[in-house]
Protein backbone atom coordinates (compact mmCIF):
# COMPACT_ATOMS: atom_id res chain seq x y z
CA UNK A 1 0.00 0.00 0.00
CA UNK A 2 1.29 3.67 -1.14
CA UNK A 3 0.29 7.10 0.53
CA UNK A 4 0.77 10.43 -0.41
CA UNK A 5 0.35 12.95 2.32
CA UNK A 6 0.96 16.18 1.55
CA UNK A 7 0.37 19.16 4.18
CA UNK A 8 -0.24 22.50 3.06
CA UNK A 9 1.38 25.43 5.34
CA UNK A 10 1.95 29.25 4.67
CA UNK A 11 5.65 28.27 4.48
CA UNK A 12 6.24 25.24 3.13
CA UNK A 13 4.19 22.33 1.53
CA UNK A 14 5.07 19.00 3.51
CA UNK A 15 5.38 15.46 1.31
CA UNK A 16 5.27 12.23 2.38
CA UNK A 17 5.37 9.15 -0.28
CA UNK A 18 4.79 6.21 2.07
CA UNK A 19 5.26 2.57 1.12
CA UNK A 20 3.91 0.28 3.12
CA UNK A 21 6.68 -2.30 2.21
CA UNK A 22 9.32 0.06 3.78
CA UNK A 23 9.93 1.84 7.00
CA UNK A 24 8.25 4.71 8.02
CA UNK A 25 11.64 6.35 7.91
CA UNK A 26 12.89 5.68 4.09
CA UNK A 27 9.85 7.29 3.04
CA UNK A 28 10.51 9.71 -0.17
CA UNK A 29 9.75 13.06 1.72
CA UNK A 30 9.82 17.18 0.09
CA UNK A 31 9.63 20.13 1.91
CA UNK A 32 9.23 22.50 -0.63
CA UNK A 33 7.88 26.31 -0.39
CA UNK A 34 4.27 26.75 -0.18
CA UNK A 35 2.08 27.03 -3.17
CA UNK A 36 0.74 30.50 -1.73
CA UNK A 37 4.80 31.56 -1.68
CA UNK A 38 5.17 30.19 -5.12
CA UNK A 39 2.29 31.86 -6.53
CA UNK A 40 3.53 35.00 -5.08
CA UNK A 41 6.79 35.22 -6.85
CA UNK A 42 5.31 34.36 -9.84
CA UNK A 43 2.66 37.34 -9.85
CA UNK A 44 5.38 39.47 -8.92
CA UNK A 45 7.34 39.33 -12.11
CA UNK A 46 4.31 39.61 -14.26
CA UNK A 47 4.10 42.82 -15.49
CA UNK A 48 0.67 43.44 -17.75
CA UNK A 49 -3.06 42.52 -16.57
CA UNK A 50 -3.83 39.48 -15.04
CA UNK A 51 -6.36 36.79 -14.90
CA UNK A 52 -6.92 33.74 -11.95
CA UNK A 53 -8.73 31.11 -12.60
CA UNK A 54 -8.64 28.29 -10.56
CA UNK A 55 -9.68 27.44 -6.68
CA UNK A 56 -9.47 28.94 -3.14
CA UNK A 57 -6.63 28.52 -1.91
CA UNK A 58 -4.64 29.75 1.03
CA UNK A 59 -4.09 33.22 1.09
CA UNK A 60 -1.02 35.20 2.74
CA UNK A 61 1.64 35.94 0.06
CA UNK A 62 -0.61 35.51 -2.67
CA UNK A 63 -3.12 37.67 -1.61
CA UNK A 64 -0.36 40.26 -0.72
CA UNK A 65 1.01 40.09 -4.20
CA UNK A 66 -2.62 40.37 -5.91
CA UNK A 67 -2.73 43.72 -3.99
CA UNK A 68 0.52 44.88 -4.75
CA UNK A 69 -0.61 44.20 -8.86
CA UNK A 70 -3.13 46.46 -8.25
CA UNK A 71 -1.44 49.18 -7.06
CA UNK A 72 0.95 48.80 -9.71
CA UNK A 73 -1.82 50.15 -11.78
CA UNK A 74 -2.66 46.56 -13.19
CA UNK A 75 -6.49 45.09 -13.68
CA UNK A 76 -6.71 41.79 -12.17
CA UNK A 77 -9.81 39.50 -12.88
CA UNK A 78 -10.62 36.15 -11.17
CA UNK A 79 -12.55 33.09 -11.06
CA UNK A 80 -15.47 33.42 -8.38
CA UNK A 81 -13.72 30.06 -6.73
CA UNK A 82 -10.44 31.88 -7.11
CA UNK A 83 -11.21 35.16 -5.37
CA UNK A 84 -12.44 33.34 -2.21
CA UNK A 85 -9.11 32.93 -1.94
CA UNK A 86 -8.52 36.45 -0.76
CA UNK A 87 -11.83 36.69 1.57
CA UNK A 88 -15.05 34.45 1.11
CA UNK A 89 -17.36 37.29 0.90
CA UNK A 90 -16.68 38.05 -2.75
CA UNK A 91 -18.19 41.87 -2.03
CA UNK A 92 -15.39 42.88 -0.29
CA UNK A 93 -12.92 41.21 -3.01
CA UNK A 94 -15.05 43.42 -5.35
CA UNK A 95 -13.95 46.77 -3.22
CA UNK A 96 -10.21 45.66 -3.44
CA UNK A 97 -11.11 46.65 -7.00
CA UNK A 98 -11.09 42.89 -8.70
CA UNK A 99 -13.29 42.11 -11.49
CA UNK A 100 -14.71 38.75 -10.44
CA UNK A 101 -16.59 36.74 -13.20
CA UNK A 102 -18.82 33.37 -12.73
CA UNK A 103 -17.49 30.56 -14.19
CA UNK A 104 -20.01 29.86 -16.66
CA UNK A 105 -18.85 33.36 -18.40
CA UNK A 106 -16.63 33.06 -21.16
CA UNK A 107 -12.57 34.22 -20.32
CA UNK A 108 -12.00 34.92 -24.05
CA UNK A 109 -11.68 39.05 -23.51
CA UNK A 110 -9.13 38.51 -21.77
CA UNK A 111 -6.83 37.06 -24.07
CA UNK A 112 -4.27 39.27 -23.62
CA UNK A 113 -3.77 38.83 -19.83
CA UNK A 114 -1.14 37.07 -18.14
CA UNK A 115 -2.93 33.70 -16.67
CA UNK A 116 -2.46 31.73 -13.31
CA UNK A 117 -4.13 28.93 -12.06
CA UNK A 118 -4.90 28.86 -7.85
CA UNK A 119 -4.90 25.53 -6.47
CA UNK A 120 -3.50 24.40 -3.12
CA UNK A 121 -1.67 21.14 -4.36
CA UNK A 122 -0.46 20.42 -7.74
CA UNK A 123 0.13 16.63 -7.81
CA UNK A 124 1.84 17.67 -11.89
CA UNK A 125 4.59 19.41 -10.48
CA UNK A 126 4.76 17.55 -7.44
CA UNK A 127 5.39 13.91 -9.82
CA UNK A 128 7.84 16.17 -11.89
CA UNK A 129 9.61 17.03 -9.07
CA UNK A 130 9.98 13.64 -7.91
CA UNK A 131 10.31 12.45 -11.42
CA UNK A 132 14.31 13.67 -11.80
CA UNK A 133 14.92 11.09 -9.19
CA UNK A 134 13.37 8.09 -11.08
CA UNK A 135 10.53 8.12 -8.30
CA UNK A 136 7.22 7.48 -9.76
CA UNK A 137 4.17 9.58 -7.88
CA UNK A 138 2.04 6.22 -7.45
CA UNK A 139 -0.56 5.99 -4.85
CA UNK A 140 -3.43 4.07 -4.03
CA UNK A 141 -5.15 6.39 -1.18
CA UNK A 142 -4.50 10.77 -0.77
CA UNK A 143 -4.26 12.76 2.13
CA UNK A 144 -3.97 16.45 2.17
CA UNK A 145 -3.88 18.97 5.38
CA UNK A 146 -5.08 22.70 5.08
CA UNK A 147 -6.02 25.47 7.44
CA UNK A 148 -9.44 26.22 7.01
CA UNK A 149 -11.15 28.61 9.25
CA UNK A 150 -14.38 27.95 7.82
CA UNK A 151 -16.68 30.54 6.54
CA UNK A 152 -20.45 31.84 8.04
CA UNK A 153 -21.30 35.40 6.84
CA UNK A 154 -22.63 36.20 9.77
CA UNK A 155 -19.96 35.39 12.01
CA UNK A 156 -15.86 36.34 12.09
CA UNK A 157 -13.60 33.80 11.09
CA UNK A 158 -11.99 33.01 14.44
CA UNK A 159 -15.26 32.82 16.31
CA UNK A 160 -16.85 30.20 14.09
CA UNK A 161 -13.68 28.33 14.11
CA UNK A 162 -13.58 27.82 17.59
CA UNK A 163 -17.86 26.81 17.33
CA UNK A 164 -17.20 24.11 15.42
CA UNK A 165 -14.37 23.12 16.91
CA UNK A 166 -16.32 22.99 20.43
CA UNK A 167 -19.13 21.66 18.68
CA UNK A 168 -16.86 18.69 17.47
CA UNK A 169 -14.76 18.39 20.86
CA UNK A 170 -18.18 17.43 22.91
CA UNK A 171 -16.59 14.77 24.62
CA UNK A 172 -12.51 13.61 24.44
CA UNK A 173 -11.60 12.68 20.99
CA UNK A 174 -8.06 10.92 19.31
CA UNK A 175 -6.36 13.24 17.46
CA UNK A 176 -7.15 11.27 13.90
CA UNK A 177 -11.03 11.30 14.55
CA UNK A 178 -10.55 15.48 13.52
CA UNK A 179 -10.08 14.65 9.37
CA UNK A 180 -12.72 13.93 6.60
CA UNK A 181 -12.99 11.44 4.08
CA UNK A 182 -16.33 12.88 1.58
CA UNK A 183 -17.93 14.16 4.25
CA UNK A 184 -16.36 17.53 4.68
CA UNK A 185 -18.89 20.43 5.15
CA UNK A 186 -19.85 22.92 3.09
CA UNK A 187 -18.87 25.94 5.28
CA UNK A 188 -14.66 24.43 5.29
CA UNK A 189 -15.34 26.41 1.91
CA UNK A 190 -10.61 25.50 1.21
CA UNK A 191 -10.92 21.98 2.44
CA UNK A 192 -13.88 21.61 -0.57
CA UNK A 193 -11.66 23.60 -3.27
CA UNK A 194 -9.26 20.72 -2.20
CA UNK A 195 -11.79 17.88 -2.84
CA UNK A 196 -12.87 19.50 -6.08
CA UNK A 197 -9.03 19.73 -7.16
CA UNK A 198 -8.30 16.75 -6.44
CA UNK A 199 -11.81 14.18 -7.23
CA UNK A 200 -10.49 12.30 -9.07
CA UNK A 201 -8.38 10.65 -5.76
CA UNK A 202 -10.86 10.61 -3.92
CA UNK A 203 -8.65 12.31 -1.05
CA UNK A 204 -8.76 12.51 3.02
CA UNK A 205 -8.78 16.14 4.30
CA UNK A 206 -7.88 17.56 7.35
CA UNK A 207 -6.70 20.84 9.10
CA UNK A 208 -3.35 21.10 9.52
CA UNK A 209 -3.01 21.84 12.53
CA UNK A 210 -5.21 18.98 14.06
CA UNK A 211 -2.48 16.79 11.13
CA UNK A 212 0.53 18.16 13.03
CA UNK A 213 -1.23 17.28 16.93
CA UNK A 214 -2.06 13.54 15.17
CA UNK A 215 1.47 13.61 13.95
CA UNK A 216 3.54 14.45 17.08
CA UNK A 217 1.28 11.87 18.79
CA UNK A 218 2.64 9.58 16.69
CA UNK A 219 6.73 9.94 17.94
CA UNK A 220 7.80 7.17 19.24
CA UNK A 221 8.72 9.00 22.93
CA UNK A 222 5.51 10.91 22.77
CA UNK A 223 3.50 7.17 22.54
CA UNK A 224 5.18 6.53 26.30
CA UNK A 225 3.57 9.51 27.90
CA UNK A 226 -0.20 9.85 29.00
CA UNK A 227 -1.07 13.00 29.59
CA UNK A 228 1.01 15.78 27.78
CA UNK A 229 0.32 19.23 25.59
CA UNK A 230 1.29 19.14 21.94
CA UNK A 231 2.08 22.39 20.84
CA UNK A 232 2.44 23.47 17.22
CA UNK A 233 4.02 26.81 16.31
CA UNK A 234 4.02 27.23 13.03
CA UNK A 235 5.19 30.12 10.37
CA UNK A 236 1.70 31.79 10.95
CA UNK A 237 -0.38 30.35 13.64
CA UNK A 238 0.22 27.95 16.95
CA UNK A 239 -2.10 25.50 18.05
CA UNK A 240 -1.78 23.80 21.29
CA UNK A 241 -3.52 20.51 22.30
CA UNK A 242 -4.26 19.13 25.93
CA UNK A 243 -4.00 14.81 25.97
CA UNK A 244 -4.71 12.61 28.57
CA UNK A 245 -5.00 8.82 27.62
CA UNK A 246 -4.35 9.68 23.83
CA UNK A 247 -7.50 11.72 23.82
CA UNK A 248 -7.78 15.36 23.23
CA UNK A 249 -9.83 17.30 25.95
CA UNK A 250 -8.99 20.74 24.45
CA UNK A 251 -7.60 23.26 22.41
CA UNK A 252 -6.43 26.95 21.55
CA UNK A 253 -5.08 29.18 18.90
CA UNK A 254 -2.87 31.71 18.39
CA UNK A 255 -0.95 33.85 15.81
CA UNK A 256 2.44 32.99 16.17
CA UNK A 257 3.82 36.57 15.92
CA UNK A 258 2.29 37.24 18.82
CA UNK A 259 3.36 34.77 21.29
CA UNK A 260 6.19 35.31 23.85
CA UNK A 261 7.19 32.26 26.00
CA UNK A 262 5.52 34.13 29.14
CA UNK A 263 2.46 34.15 26.99
CA UNK A 264 2.94 30.36 25.64
CA UNK A 265 3.36 29.08 29.62
CA UNK A 266 0.37 31.34 30.82
CA UNK A 267 -1.75 30.01 28.33
CA UNK A 268 -0.72 26.28 28.58
CA UNK A 269 -1.42 26.09 32.28
CA UNK A 270 -5.20 27.45 31.78
CA UNK A 271 -5.00 25.09 28.99
CA UNK A 272 -3.74 22.02 31.05
CA UNK A 273 -6.81 22.93 34.00
CA UNK A 274 -9.31 24.03 31.60
CA UNK A 275 -9.39 27.26 33.04
CA UNK A 276 -8.72 29.08 29.44
CA UNK A 277 -11.71 30.84 27.47
CA UNK A 278 -12.15 31.60 24.18
CA UNK A 279 -13.07 34.93 24.82
CA UNK A 280 -9.25 35.98 26.71
CA UNK A 281 -7.61 34.44 23.65
CA UNK A 282 -9.48 36.16 21.75
CA UNK A 283 -9.75 39.35 22.81
CA UNK A 284 -5.79 39.26 22.54
CA UNK A 285 -6.09 39.08 18.79
CA UNK A 286 -5.60 35.22 19.16
CA UNK A 287 -8.13 32.79 17.56
CA UNK A 288 -9.89 31.26 20.36
CA UNK A 289 -9.94 28.35 23.01
CA UNK A 290 -11.92 25.45 24.03
CA UNK A 291 -10.98 22.96 27.04
CA UNK A 292 -13.57 20.47 27.85
CA UNK A 293 -11.97 19.25 30.99
CA UNK A 294 -8.16 19.30 32.60
CA UNK A 295 -5.59 16.80 31.93
CA UNK A 296 -4.34 15.25 35.22
CA UNK A 297 -0.77 16.99 34.62
CA UNK A 298 1.95 17.89 32.16
CA UNK A 299 4.71 15.25 31.40
CA UNK A 300 5.77 16.81 28.57
CA UNK A 301 5.60 19.77 26.74
CA UNK A 302 5.59 18.25 23.30
CA UNK A 303 6.88 20.65 20.70
CA UNK A 304 6.29 20.56 16.46
CA UNK A 305 6.66 22.95 14.16
CA UNK A 306 9.03 25.41 11.97
CA UNK A 307 8.84 28.37 14.61
CA UNK A 308 9.45 25.64 17.85
CA UNK A 309 12.42 27.74 18.48
CA UNK A 310 10.42 30.15 20.40
CA UNK A 311 9.80 27.44 23.62
CA UNK A 312 13.76 27.80 24.33
CA UNK A 313 12.69 29.53 26.85
CA UNK A 314 9.76 28.18 28.17
CA UNK A 315 10.11 26.82 31.77
CA UNK A 316 8.40 23.41 31.11
CA UNK A 317 10.30 19.95 30.32
CA UNK A 318 10.02 20.30 26.57
CA UNK A 319 10.63 17.63 24.04
CA UNK A 320 11.21 18.06 20.01
CA UNK A 321 8.55 15.20 18.04
CA UNK A 322 9.95 14.22 15.10
CA UNK A 323 7.86 11.32 13.79
CA UNK A 324 9.12 9.44 11.01
CA UNK A 325 13.04 10.73 12.25
CA UNK A 326 11.63 14.23 10.93
CA UNK A 327 10.23 17.28 13.05
CA UNK A 328 8.87 18.45 9.42
CA UNK A 329 7.08 15.66 8.57
CA UNK A 330 4.47 15.65 11.47
CA UNK A 331 1.72 16.95 9.71
CA UNK A 332 2.04 14.16 7.00
CA UNK A 333 2.54 11.49 9.59
CA UNK A 334 -0.30 13.05 10.98
CA UNK A 335 -2.80 12.26 7.82
CA UNK A 336 -0.98 8.81 7.31
CA UNK A 337 -2.41 7.71 10.43
CA UNK A 338 -5.60 9.37 9.91
CA UNK A 339 -6.15 6.99 6.52
CA UNK A 340 -4.95 3.57 8.24
CA UNK A 341 -7.33 4.82 11.25
CA UNK A 342 -10.36 4.73 8.40
CA UNK A 343 -9.30 1.58 6.77
CA UNK A 344 -8.70 -0.53 10.24
CA UNK A 345 -12.64 0.56 10.98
Amino acid sequence: MKILAVDVGKGTQDIMLLDSQQSMENSVKLVLPSPTRILASKISKINQNLYLSGETMGGGPVNQAIENHLKKGYQVVMEENAARTIRDDLKKVAALGIEIISLDESPSEYSDFAKLELKDVDLDAIGSALSYFDVELDFDYLGVAVQDHGYNEDMGDRNFRFLKIKEKLNQPLNPEEFSFHRDIPDYFTRMKAVSRTLSDFDPFLMDSKFASVCGATMDHMVQKLNSYIVIDIGNGHTLAASIENGKIRGVFEHHTSSLTPEKIEYYIKKLADATITHEEVHQDHGHGAWALEPINKIEKLVVTGPRRGLMEEVQFPVYHAAPAGDVMMTGPVGLIMCIKHYLNK
